[in-house]
């Protein structure tokens, strides 16, 4: 009878290790805690070391530890490197668990204001603050980022103070200076704020800069008892050409003429020169308003891959007329009323367009409406209705002439007027304005555009620091990892970007200034990583101590997980060998 018994026992616990049931227990609400540790820049220094022992401490008490910045990662003791706090996500993550929540940071989070009210309840802050210093900072710089050689470039330069100033009244100066490399272009004495941020303007002319081609401006700010270098300084890259890949005549000048100039240079991302007729016969740059001699105006005609003739076209008939590239008119004063565009027609555009949405469009306001039939050489690419009755009127239409009379000039002609507003609008309109624009400029061009001439596009060429590079894909393709190579000074790097779902791209890189071209394809250009981050300035904490509201948890344990029942088992078959020997069984 033992001998069943033992045996019964040691088949019976086998048999439950295999099934391996489990039972809950509830853990008390300070048991293996989750820590979320702060690992932007702001957390550089003495912050991070005092982070760190506040981690260690926690780990004796088997806490899980993670990093959140930019985005939440696995603990490791390196130096902080995220260019933002963003706490929302490591939240999110720990509310799947119960227990303690220990948030470790210096109160200078981003995303405070878009989390939960219950969700920043219940974790305990711990603030490791920032000792408080005075910061004087370029705050950003703008300007136009395709630019001829005699050409003159404005850097609308944002710069500004923050942080605890000394006692007294005197006023602060500083200068501001722009260099390529170490040539020094221009530099301004400036007055610096008692707080907030004020701008100027650096105006200097291109020639300045050594050779053609991409170059990355420096916007250096200079201020005496500034206790953070590291924000005082900006990148900005231009491309400068010998000559404008397209100039513009607007007579009269209007908003359309400024919107097609600020797109055009986006989305073919070549300089564009503007000329705008302020009284009759009289011309001016549309950058300055200064004269410009008719001379210099039919040069620029005859040296542009592109002539835009735009209000009044025939008041721009002198410089189109003997230009033998592309021409684009765009007449303006049509028919007025709401003129509705359509869908594309079959044409070379229709593909570039396929994407845009013309129910969010909003109507043209005039349409220069053919008295007679179109030119039977041309082709109708887009056509527009008034009121969204009547006849189809064509809005945009392409020629193409023989060779023998104009070398194959490639002729299109926009005859809408109020279509800026689509790019005033925002989202999906300024898109549609963006897609019809690159598609023309394309066709006349001859190339496949900035849609699909280039596969991936850089978004921003500077990002701040400890942020990725966002990469679009622009190809009608689908989307497909690609080689980049980056040259920095005399180093070459090789990464790949991979594109996620919605066509983009991030790569994170160290601060500098990269020359990047992609395998397999013609995608060359500059991108750069800045020292400055907005995690240097000082900011007010938006996050404060607080004890948090831990709960505690039930913990699921398995019956294997339980090492007296393997004791059980290995006894009971132990006893019954035992037995059996001394009793002379088998």
């Amino acid at each position: 009878m033992p001998l069943l018994i033992l045996r019964g026992v040691a088949v019976l616990s086998l048999i439950l290790l295999l099934w391996n049931p489990a039972s809950s227990r509830l853990l008390p609400a300070g048991d293996q805690p989750i820590v979320l540790l702060d690992a932007s820049l702001s957390m550089s220094g003495v912050p991070w070391r005092a982070a760190l022992d506040t981690a260690r401490a926690y780990a004796r008490r088997r806490a899980v530890v993670w990093r959140f910045g930019t985005a939440v990662t696995a603990f490791d003791t390196s130096p902080p490197t995220a260019g933002a706090s963003h706490v929302g996500p490591a939240l999110e993550a720990a509310a799947g668990r119960a227990g303690e929540v220990v948030v470790v940071t210096d109160g200078e989070v981003d995303d405070v204001a878009a989390i939960p009210a219950d969700l920043l309840r219940r974790p305990r802050v711990i603030v490791q603050p920032r000792a408080p210093f005075l910061d004087a900072y370029v705050a950003s710089v703008e300007g136009t980022r395709h630019v001829t050689r005699t050409d003159t470039i404005r850097l609308r330069v944002s710069y500004g103070v923050a942080g605890k100033r000394e006692t007294g009244n005197g006023k602060r100066t500083g200068s501001i200076s722009v260099s390529v490399g170490t040539r020094q272009m221009t530099s301004e004495r400036v007055t610096l704020p008692d707080s907030g941020t004020i701008s100027t303007e650096l105006p200097f002319p291109v020639s300045r800069i050594p050779s053609p081609g991409w170059a990355v401006l420096e916007v250096r700010l200079d201020a005496s008892g500034d206790a953070e270098p590291r924000d005082n300084s900006r990148l900005f890259a231009i491309d400068v050409s010998l000559e404008p890949a397209a100039v513009i005549f607007a007579s009269p000048p209007d908003w359309e003429a400024r919107f097609l100039a600020r797109t055009l240079s986006d989305v073919a991302r070549v300089p564009v020169k503007v000329f705008v007729e302020t009284e009759a016969g009289r011309w001016r740059d549309g950058a300055t308003l200064v004269p410009v001699a008719t001379s210099a105006l039919s040069s620029a005609a005859a040296n542009a891959r592109l002539v835009i003739a735009m209000g009044d076209p025939e008041r721009a008939r002198a410089f189109t007329s003997g230009s033998r590239n592309a021409v684009l008119f765009w007449p303006t004063n049509g028919q007025p009323g709401d003129w509705y565009v359509e869908r594309p027609l079959s044409s070379p555009l229709t593909a570039p367009l396929a994407g845009v949405i013309w129910d969010s469009l909003p109507p043209a306001t005039a349409v220069v409406v053919q008295s007679h039939d179109t030119n039977p050489a041309s082709t109708v690419a887009l056509v527009a209705r008034l009121a969204r009755r009547g006849s189809a009127r064509p809005i945009v239409t392409l020629e193409e002439r023989p060779a023998g009379r104009g070398a194959g000039q490639r002729i299109a002609t926009i005859s809408a007027a109020g279509l800026w507003r689509w790019a005033f609008r925002g989202g999906a309109a300024q898109e549609g304005y963006r897609s019809v624009v690159a598609a023309v400029v394309d066709w006349l061009l001859r190339e496949r555009g900035a849609g699909s001439r280039e596969r991936a596009v850089p978004v921003a060429l500077e990002v701040p620091n400890g942020l990725p590079i966002v990469w679009h894909w622009t190809s009608p393709d689908t989307a497909r990892a690609l080689a980049v190579a980056l040259r920095s000074n005399d180093s070459t790097r090789t990464d790949t970007l991979r594109f996620d779902a919605g066509g983009r791209a991030e790569l994170l890189l160290p601060p500098g200034v990269y020359r990047y071209a992609l395998s397999g394809g013609p995608e060359q250009g500059v991108v750069a990583v800045e020292a400055y981050s907005n995690e240097w300035l000082p900011h007010a904490p938006t996050l404060s101590a607080q004890p948090g509201e831990a709960t505690s948890r039930f913990a699921s344990i398995g019956l294997r997980d339980r090492w007296w029942f393997f004791v059980i088992a290995i006894a009971a078959l132990a006893t019954e060998w035992a037995l059996r020997r001394r009793q002379g069984l088998p």
